[in-house]
């Protein structure tokens, strides 16, 4: 039998083996040289570097547009769909409940692709738009996927009691199920939101001419040398995620009391 020590170090090794990376790319953040693997002194030289790059700096703001346009449309739709999947029954339900897996179980290159070929028969000119529609139809599933288990710890009878009170279906959805899987749409919302901006593949095929996001710019950046800035970045990004993390774990607690 594992004692509880011996627990607590898998824990921590678990724990260091996935923050490990994380921890290296902050401290070379504050790395005066530009190679990596070369501690040259502390430093703020490319934090300062950051917000004069102004290609860095043009494709963080593309990549929260496009995360933050994404997520509010994806998690609207995908809340809706997950009321109406939860409401039916039967073949109808698994046929709709296969049909969103598909989209998740499929490599991103597929989705992407296949997208870049709609947009092309459409001839819909690729850029902003075309970024932010396939970021917005790669994220439904996954806020569909969040809210569905939320929706089956509700009472099946609950709908129908509003409405046999008065409440109108669409009032009765925005007043009594909504409010009920608040936490769902929020964990969808957040994961749309993480996926968008993390994603490559989607972003690479469905973009226009001078529209990038970060994922794309890093990319082109591995021909000749990653800049040292994007550590600044994704350290400024690290941090300010946990901060939400912590105001929302802050804020779940004070609700529950």
């Amino acid at each position: 039998m594992v004692s509880k020590v011996s627990k607590r170090i898998y824990l921590a090794l678990a724990f260091i083996f996935l923050y490990a990376p994380i921890i290296v790319l902050i401290v070379f953040s504050f790395n005066d040289s530009r190679l990596r693997g070369n501690w040259a002194g502390f430093s703020f030289r490319w934090y300062i570097e950051l917000f004069n790059d102004r290609n860095i700096l043009m494709a963080f703001y593309n990549t929260i547009v496009v995360a933050v346009v994404s997520t509010v449309i994806s998690t609207i739709i995908g809340t809706f769909a997950a009321i109406g999947i939860h409401s039916l029954r039967g073949a109808k339900k698994s046929v709709m409940l296969n049909l969103n897996y598909l989209p998740v179980l499929n490599p991103d290159i597929v989705t992407a692709v296949s997208l870049m070929a709609l947009f092309r028969f459409l001839s819909v000119k690729f850029g902003l738009g075309t970024l932010i529609i396939s970021h917005i139809v790669f994220s439904i599933p996954y806020v569909v996927l969040s809210i569905l288990p939320k929706l089956r710890q509700l009472d099946p009878n609950l709908l129908d009691a509003a409405m046999d009170l008065g409440a109108t279906p669409f009032i009765a959805i925005r007043k009594v199920i909504i409010p009920q899987i608040i936490p769902g749409i929020v964990t969808g919302a957040l994961i749309a939101f993480t996926m968008s901006i993390d994603d490559f593949a989607i972003s690479f095929f469905n973009t226009g001419q001078g529209v990038s996001n970060l994922s794309i710019t890093i990319y082109s950046m591995t021909k000749r040398g990653i800049n040292p800035s994007i550590n600044a970045l994704s350290t400024i990004m690290f941090v300010v995620l946990i901060g939400l993390l912590l105001i929302i774990n802050k804020r779940s607690k004070l609700i529950d009391e």
